[in-house]
């Protein structure tokens, strides 16, 4: 596996990895992570994979931690 790029980016963690013939986009925040695969051949330039950290697909990843938060925090409320 090569790490492509990792920075961090309104305190999510992005972390772009290539392996097995795909692109491995990982978001962490916390405890929490979101994982998508996106085939190479599917890519031009590394640089077209920047649409994912930024614009309407970032802002659903932030609205999905925000909500993948709110679960967590419940269940553990309940331990």
């Amino acid at each position: 596996m090569r790490v492509v790029k990792e920075f961090i980016q309104e305190d999510i963690r992005i972390s772009m990895f290539s392996w097995n013939n795909k692109y491995i986009l990982k978001f962490e925040l916390g405890p929490m992570e979101q994982t998508f695969k996106i085939p190479e051949t599917d890519v031009l330039a590394e640089e077209d994979l920047e649409i994912f950290w930024t614009g309407d697909f970032f802002e659903k990843v932030k609205a999905r931690f925000k909500e993948m938060g709110q679960s967590f925090r419940a269940e553990v409320e309940n331990l």
